[in-house]
């Protein structure tokens, strides 16, 4: 037996400023909608209450409105649902040439970013021996990247909502352009460096506005149909990167690796001016948006969590893990971030980053499969193509190829899996495999050897791309179908996030215990540690030693570090998959609620 009442016009209130429904080729702000003129038989609201499944269901329907362009829109909230706000399946919708051209050239864009993120992995070993660098100044070539890509990457999507998506995108491409410029004249490392951090606030910018305006435009139900396209730049980009860098570093220098992003940052500063033209559901102005901007917390969150990954970064490569110098900007940097999320609940609703994205266990799980997901990833991306290059004796160019496999399956798994979500409406079912096949693939490569056969060694990446595919794309679609629908792109720019600083994490640790593990095992020969804390320069020093018992030893402790690497590996996969089974069933039937429109 069910009741029926009449719920009170909270409902309208709460999205009346900013949402937007999609259906065919309707986007229309529900503001523009006028209740006032609307008689009580056109908006039928009516809330069911189901004793026998003890489920609560308030539907809101607009059967007729003051315009015959309107298509009847209806709003479900479901509590047993865990209190998501669905509508029917979009099947429907079809993008616009305008949001078509929006799409193709974030896609454009990002293979860019993706190109420059992991062109260096064959690179550093020449940069640092050109440049007269350490293993350390190296590492923070890439490192520092990382580091400022994933922590601007919020801050970056916080602003565009109140400033312009459109707006923000150009930004971070002049950043990313202007990082390009110093790293392709630099001198020395400082420079670099310096260029390098630049090209990371541009290119954190550009992953998470990808990410924010698909969320604007595409309904979830049908985003994983779409998204694959800038899922398959960012697989091209990252195939070509090792391959290209090393190309050119052989063939001509490896400032190359830099000059070749010109062509692609003039290009994508053309498209994002005049492609990318998104129009605000409300307009504001420039005071307006100065005071809905969380400055305050924007600060907070950048300096605490500089702070707290150069700790990490740190922590066994420049200095001891308990040393004063690691431990500090650690402490710092939590302490900076738990003063961040009281300063969130106080500035509330004009805080940074809206806490309800946190509001469950699902989210919560969800955001660590994403963070682990970048650690593995890019861990892998790092030290595949380094072992081919220390103890296969591979070239930068041939290094690049030989990790092809696990990049090159990434692609087709990325892409099933999208159809797969889509057309099912579920999405746990490849989260879970995804880390099944991934964790099982991390441990076999344990069997990397100095004579392991090469046939051996690209099936089992072949595997890996196959499960990290999986991952990558079902992760995504999880988070923004656990999120509020209000939420949905700051969930997707956290999913950014977590995935990139991930990243930095994974070769931070993983940077510490090679180099612990290859120390280790070069002290039981007698050999001196600095062999391990200068890995990357041994490489051009092993491809001149003669054979013998000295070569034998420093090669079967590179392989003492890599397989130590490779087991954190698999057990923070694992770790993904068992926390992974906390995520419980969400719809992916949402309403498209958002404050741009490119309609």
């Amino acid at each position: 037996m069910a009741d029926s009442f009449t719920p009170s016009g909270s409902l309208q209130q709460r999205y009346s400023d900013a949402w937007s429904t999609s259906t065919k080729r309707n986007s229309i702000p529900i503001g523009a909608f006028n209740f006032k003129d609307t008689s009580d038989q056109d908006i039928e609201q009516a809330c069911t209450v189901d004793e026998d499944n003890l489920s609560l269901k308030a539907t809101t329907t607009i059967k007729s409105l003051p315009t015959d362009s309107i298509p009847e829109i209806a709003m479900t909230t479901d509590v047993e649902a865990k209190g998501q706000y669905t509508a029917p399946a979009p099947e429907m919708w079809k993008p616009t040439k305008n949001e078509w051209l929006i799409m193709i050239s974030l896609a454009f864009i990002s293979l860019m970013v993706a190109l420059d993120a992991s062109i260096l992995v064959t690179v550093l070993p020449e940069i640092a021996h050109k440049l007269n660098g350490t293993s350390v100044e190296a590492f923070w070539a890439g490192t520092s990247y990382l580091l400022t890509s994933a922590i601007f990457q919020p801050v970056i999507a916080s602003i565009s909502n109140t400033f312009g998506r459109q707006q923000l995108l150009v930004l971070s491409l002049v950043f990313f352009t202007i990082g390009t410029i110093l790293c392709s004249v630099s001198r020395h490392f400082t420079m670099l460096l310096t260029g390098r951090c630049v090209q990371g606030v541009g290119g954190g910018g550009i992953i998470t506005l990808t990410q924010v305006i698909f969320c604007d435009i595409v309904p979830l139900r049908q985003r994983p149909k779409y998204f694959p396209m800038v899922l398959g730049s960012w697989s091209v980009g990252s195939i070509l990167g090792p391959v290209v860098g090393g190309v050119l570093t052989e063939q001509a220098s490896w400032r190359w690796c830099f000059h070749i992003n010109y062509p692609f940052c003039g290009i994508g500063l053309f498209v994002a001016v005049f492609f990318v033209r998104m129009n605000r559901v409300a307009e504001l102005t420039f005071l307006q948006k100065l005071k809905e901007t969380d400055w305050v917390g924007a600060f907070i969150f950048v300096g605490g969590m500089t702070s707290f990954l150069v700790g990490i970064s740190w922590g066994g490569i420049q200095h001891p893990w308990s040393s004063s110098a690691t431990l500090l900007p650690i402490v710092v940097g939590v302490f900076a971030l738990l003063v961040f999320g009281w300063w969130q609940r106080r500035a509330a609703p004009k805080s940074l980053l809206p806490m309800s994205i946190f509001y469950n266990w699902s989210a919560i799980a969800a955001l660590y499969c994403s963070l682990v997901n970048g650690l593995i990833l890019f861990t892998t991306l790092y030290y595949v193509p380094f072992y081919f290059m220390s103890v296969r004796g591979k070239s930068s160019t041939d290094a690049g190829i030989d990790a092809l496999p696990a990049l090159c399956l990434l692609i087709p798994g990325s892409i099933i899996v999208s159809i797969l979500t889509s057309r099912l409406g579920r999405f746990r079912w490849a989260i879970w495999g995804g880390w099944s096949v991934t964790t099982l693939t991390c441990g076999l490569l344990l069997l990397f050897g100095t004579s392991t056969s090469m046939v051996v060694v690209y099936v089992i990446l072949a595997v890996f791309g196959i499960g990290t595919g999986m991952v990558l794309t079902s992760v995504n679609v999880g988070i923004q179908a656990i999120s509020r629908p209000e939420d949905c792109a700051m969930a997707a720019s956290m999913y950014g996030f977590f995935r990139s600083l991930g990243m930095p994490i994974g070769v931070a640790l993983a940077g510490s215990i090679f180099q612990n593990a290859m120390s280790g095992r070069l002290a039981v020969y007698g050999l001196p540690a600095d062999i391990a804390h200068d890995s990357e320069r041994w490489v051009y020093v092993l491809r001149t030693m003669a054979n013998g018992a000295k070569k034998t030893a420093i090669l079967g402790a590179y392989m003492d570090g890599f397989h130590t690497v490779f087991i954190m590996m698999t057990g923070v996969a694992g770790s993904a998959l068992l926390v992974s089974l906390v995520i419980q069933k969400f719809s992916m039937d949402q309403v498209l609620l958002t404050q741009f429109t490119a309609r």
